[in-house]
């Protein structure tokens, strides 16, 4: 599979990697040695008189009985990654100006569905901001108050209005902390991190044979996506590239809605653990998170006509500001206003008008 890019995907490859894999492997391995002893012990001149049996009870139990603990056990990690990949992340994340003194700070647990509250401690993250930058706490570096035990879990215990986090020790007046809590907690040992609500929406429609792309968060332009001529590409990105990509900020929740305009196509993006169908009639949704800024690929994954290979899918992942330029050129395209120059253009102004009057001071 292709390296991973979000902790999602990350998670994915650990289910295949060492759960999947090495059931599948030990059960290939056990049915291929059964099959050698029959073939060696039981064939014709080695056994001239076979056995008359109708039935074994034992090994009728087992052979029902095992599968079926296979099956659960494969079934708790995997109905954990359906939910987490179905369901639209909301955690939020609340800050709070260190005084010094302050040591208790009150993350308002107040979302939407009183099933989506925190209730779990490894829910909430916590960090401290200051001009070196963001450093993530250790879990004895705080207490939390309002979270359930695992008793109050099983019996359908709801989240308290608020969490109470408390720490060790009293953050000065230059530092920020920074509590992040939701219900989808993604990722695995260092990489594990709550995934919070998108902060954009982008419809993709599927046509035969390209995709069509609106960011209706950022004035609703949109642009056709086409695979990028065999002239204009290189050799390792013939098939692969497109014309114009789909451009994404990295370490931001990503809501794609998917439709289509004509038969059922798939837009899939291996490196983010995502696929999902883009139905005519229909909106289906999913996310991704992408830690790592790059180019990254995927394709058409629902075999829609004579030029189903032709039809791939490129994200490029940008920071926050290439993401803002990028938007506003697209706007122009679009014959709309700047939405992030001109504010950018007014503060620097205003910097320099500043530091000229303090300079004439």
């Amino acid at each position: 599979m292709l390296p991973a890019n979000s902790a999602l995907a990350e998670e994915v490859h650990f289910f295949h990697n060492w759960i999947l894999m090495p059931i599948i492997t030990v059960i290939s391995l056990f049915v291929l040695a059964l099959l050698l002893w029959i073939v060696v012990r039981y064939n014709s001149k080695a056994n001239p008189t076979p056995r008359k049996f109708s039935h074994n009870t034992l090994i009728e139990i087992v052979w029902t009985g095992v599968p079926i603990l296979i099956l659960l056990f494969i079934a708790l990690p995997s109905f954990d990654l359906l939910y987490k990949e179905d369901v639209t992340p909301d955690g939020k994340q609340a800050t709070y100006r260190g005084d010094g003194q302050t040591v208790q700070f009150d993350f308002p647990n107040d979302f939407a569905a009183i099933d989506r509250r925190v209730i779990r401690n490894d829910q909430i993250e916590v960090f401290i901001a200051d001009a070196s930058g963001v450093t993530e706490l250790d879990d004895d570096a705080y207490s939390l108050a309002g979270t359930k035990d695992f008793l109050q879990r099983f019996f359908g215990a709801k989240g308290e209005e608020v969490i109470s986090v408390t720490l060790n020790s009293a953050p000065s007046s230059n530092q920020t902390v920074i509590v992040r809590g939701g219900r989808t907690v993604v990722g695995r040992g260092d990489n594990r991190q709550v995934a919070l609500a998108p902060t954009m929406t982008i419809k993709a429609v599927g046509y035969q044979w390209n995709w069509q792309y609106s960011y209706p968060d950022f004035g609703d332009f949109d642009f056709f996506s086409n695979l990028l001529p065999e002239d204009q590409a290189t050799p390792e990105t013939w098939l692969l590239d497109v014309d114009n990509r789909l451009v994404v900020p990295a370490g931001e929740t990503i809501r794609i809605i998917t439709t289509a305009n004509d038969v059922i196509h798939s837009w899939a993006m291996p490196a983010f653990a995502v696929k999902i169908d883009a139905v005519p009639g229909r909106l289906n949704e999913t996310w991704f998170a992408a830690d790592r800024e790059g180019v990254y690929y995927g394709q058409c994954s629902e075999i829609c006509g004579i030029k189903h290979a032709y039809m791939p899918i490129a994200v490029e992942v940008v920071s926050r500001p290439e993401f803002e330029s990028w938007v506003d050129e697209r706007r122009a395209l679009a014959g709309l206003d700047p939405m992030f120059t001109d504010d950018a253009v007014k503060l620097a102004d205003a910097d320099a008008g500043a530091t000229e009057t303090q300079g004439a001071q």
